[in-house]
């Protein structure tokens, strides 16, 4: 008799267990970048990208020409006190006033250059601008430089779109994998630093660059 009681009460402890369990979860779970402040990343808002510290961690980003060619390419300053520029991040779906995280989105500088073109992210295959990145081919160095377009989803623009990640407990990385083109050969990868000739380019790398986000 006194092991059917048991039963009743065994289940409803299981029970309130696992409501609690499965109200509580959803909590933890964060699909929005926050910035140093505690604040949710809003589009068109301008930010630094402030590498976590470390001994080799480099300083903001900025943009510089290789052997003359334009638009830009974005490189890290060496030095840990150099902000670099201001950037804004702007989503796929223009009518959502959020950023969200693994979602594509456009990056653009807030700056002015010596170059026509564009400040905004885009992904590249050489110095000359030369290379398919709707035909991406794994083993080869892709940079990241301005002269992108906001918007226009498609096959002109995949190489527009990246992608802001959590990395660790309180940083992020950019990663570049579209996907606004179904019919495009994409290969994804971690934007990092390249170093090469003494500047600190950004690239598809192993290591990505980690970093929090401060408000300008």
């Amino acid at each position: 008799m006194k092991s059917n009681l048991c039963v009743p009460i065994l289940l409803s402890i299981l029970l309130s267990s696992f409501y609690t369990t499965s109200t509580q979860s959803p909590q933890t779970i964060t699909t929005m970048p926050f910035d140093t402040d505690g604040d949710e990343v809003q589009p068109g808002l301008k930010y630094y990208i402030a590498p976590l510290q470390s001994n080799d961690s480099g300083g903001g980003l900025y943009l510089a020409t290789r052997d003359g060619f334009c638009p830009p390419f974005v490189y890290q300053e060496t030095t840990q006190l150099a902000k670099g520029l201001p950037l804004r991040f702007l989503p796929l779906d223009k009518e959502r006033n959020a950023i969200n995280l693994s979602s594509d989105l456009n990056i653009v500088f807030n700056a002015a250059t010596i170059c026509v073109q564009s400040t905004v992210w885009k992904l590249s295959t050489s110095v000359g601008g030369g290379g398919s990145i709707e035909n991406m081919v794994a083993g080869r160095r892709y940079y990241v430089r301005s002269g992108g377009v906001v918007g226009r989803p498609g096959v002109g623009t995949v190489s527009n779109w990246f992608r802001i990640e959590k990395s660790g407990e309180i940083g992020y990385k950019i990663v570049f994998c579209p996907s606004v083109c179904s019919s495009c050969k994409v290969v994804c990868g971690d934007v990092g630093v390249y170093e090469e000739h003494g500047k600190r380019w950004l690239a598809l790398v192993d290591q990505p660059l980690v970093f929090t986000l401060n408000k300008a």
